[in-house]
């Protein structure tokens, strides 16, 4: 069973999504069988990295917000994570464009380990306040994960992968994805926002039972979940 999920590194419900899914992968008695693809998707594209800002400034100026309000705002966000288990360090965090750890992604599904990386990528901005955008931090992190230092210096000097980032956003608008994060089980259930481990497992549990390939027809999610999408505040 095809597991796609669509999201962006400098997301934060996009890793809460992905601990509580991984939750509900442990308790799903066909998980043996499940293959997860990680699909690109930017919430803004044309972002500059900016290393010497910070996620509360960087939050109230697109948002339009006092820097208490966004601080309030992110405050909220870090207690979510830590229900999840994670560790959200968002003061540290680097405002930073992820389309080459997108690129990145793509290269590490080629090497079988992109599941491996995503952890990796997730734990390196909102924990470890990395920048994600530098080509040197991306070599560590993508040879951590398990790819050839070689492979990664080739594609962050060059353009591969873009095409397939840009591949992923096209297929996202086509499925009418106006946020992450979004999963696509088999390609016949949706389910959006960084929902509870049982919803996943619901999800789960449902597309195996289908198995015919059917069309998505509805992209309803049930319960409730967060989302992030472009240009927009991430909403509960």
């Amino acid at each position: 069973m095809k597991v796609e999920i669509w999201s962006d590194i400098v997301c934060p419900f996009c890793y809460i999504a992905k601990r509580n899914f991984e939750r509900a992968l442990g308790r799903f008695e066909h998980r043996a069988h499940v293959a997860i693809i990680w699909k690109s998707f930017q919430l803004n594209r044309h972002l500059v990295t900016t290393p010497g800002k910070n996620l509360d400034e960087y939050l109230a100026e697109i948002k339009g917000c006092t820097l208490s309000h966004a601080r309030e705002m992110n405050n909220h966000v870090t207690l979510l994570a830590e229900k999840a288990g994670l560790e959200y360090n968002l003061d540290r965090a680097v405002v930073a464009n992820s389309f080459n750890a997108h690129r990145l992604m793509h290269l590490a599904e080629k090497s079988g380990c992109q599941d491996q990386l995503a952890e990796l990528l997730f734990k390196a901005y909102f924990t470890d306040g990395k920048n994600i955008a530098d080509r040197e931090t991306l070599v560590s992190i993508g040879s951590e994960a398990g790819i050839e230092k070689g492979k990664i210096t080739r594609v962050l000097e060059g353009n591969d992968f873009s095409e397939q980032v840009a591949e992923d956003m096209s297929e996202a608008r086509q499925y009418r994805i106006h946020g992450v994060p979004h999963f696509i089980l088999n390609g016949s259930i949706a389910v959006s926002g960084a929902q509870d481990p049982e919803v996943f497992l619901d999800a789960l549990d449902k597309s195996w039972k289908m198995q015919d390939g059917s069309e998505i027809a509805e992209q309803e999610t049930p319960g409730d979940g967060t989302v992030c999408a472009p240009g927009e505040e991430c909403e509960e």
